[in-house]
């Protein structure tokens, strides 16, 4: 018979032990949480009220507030309770939860931003034909068909990832519960969920991240061909911001999926950035490079304040 597991909970030993150090880094993630809040709700409402941004582009970015919200929620909570608590501990059916949603949070993310990689490649490519091509049931058809993938994606790793039995180990050298960290905790055999979890990253987030390369290097070739330094330098600049947030997610996701799991503080910091630190950035990207999104907080600000 297969043993059943034996451990109920896990110990997040965090990013400190520590005291005063811990109550530092409340107040620093605290903070962090409530600019995220306060940064997205913000855009999500200067997107939903004002007229102007009611373009493919800026539905969007006002999807990409909404999951950066939710990707947020599911990490920082959690941190902020252990970080007050002696006990820094998760049950075995809350850590997996929590493994399945910032798979399926930071999935989906994956897939938006190449969705927005499209979009910005037809706006460069075919401006005239912008509105027609991207119409509003193609959108929402591709906003939701990113949820569902990555919900698919995530419920394929997190069903595999059942079968691991949790015998005497409870340690986890991390903030959060990543699939990768619980691995040197099962008794059982991991080859299935590894390789289920390997052969998502590549299909999922390298698939992701090679059509935007592919989309970039299109827009890259348009541009050039533009006549004009000011249409090349306004082409370039509708699309700065997003390879700005593109590379902020792929640069940490990718190397903290794909490096070897050892609880080092580069692991801890690439997790940081692209499920903390990432999902703060992304409004004031958006925001101080595009000058429609600034007149648009201005005038929604105005509005209500």
């Amino acid at each position: 018979m297969r043993n059943h597991s034996t451990v109920l909970e896990f110990i997040l030993l965090g990013l400190s032990g520590d005291a005063q150090i811990q109550a530092l880094l409340f107040v620093l993630f605290l903070a962090i949480y409530l600019l995220t809040l306060m940064g997205n709700l913000l855009l999500l409402l200067v997107v939903k009220t004002d007229s102007h941004l009611h373009t493919p582009m800026y539905f969007f970015l006002g999807q990409l507030s909404f999951l950066d919200l939710c990707h947020s929620s599911v990490t920082v909570p959690k941190l902020l309770e252990n970080l007050l608590s002696e006990k820094k501990s998760i049950s075995v059916e809350g850590c997996l939860a929590q493994v399945f949603f910032v798979f399926a949070t930071g999935g989906t993310e994956s897939c938006l931003l190449a969705v927005m990689a499209y979009d910005r490649y037809v706006a460069i490519s075919s401006p005239l034909l912008y509105g027609q091509v991207m119409h509003r049931q193609l959108c929402v058809g591709l906003v939701w068909g990113s949820w569902g993938l990555a919900f698919l994606d995530a419920l394929i790793n997190i069903l595999v990832a059942l079968s691991l039995d949790f015998c005497e180990a409870q340690n986890i050298h991390h903030f959060i519960c990543e699939l990768p960290s619980l691995y040197p905790l099962s008794c059982s055999d991991v080859s299935a969920s590894f390789t289920t979890l390997l052969c998502s990253s590549f299909v999922h987030f390298f698939g992701n991240f090679l059509f935007i390369l592919f989309s970039y290097i299109r827009i890259l070739l348009t541009i050039l061909g533009i006549s004009s330094a000011s249409g090349r330098s306004k082409a370039f600049s509708t699309c700065s911001s997003h390879l700005t947030a593109v590379s902020f997610f792929y640069g940490s996701g990718l190397l903290r999926y794909l490096m070897p799991n050892s609880g080092s503080i580069q692991e801890l910091i690439f997790s940081l950035q692209y499920s903390i630190i990432t999902p703060m950035l992304n409004p004031l990207i958006y925001s101080l490079k595009n000058k429609e999104v600034k007149a648009a907080v201005r005038r929604t600000l105005r509005k209500y304040f």
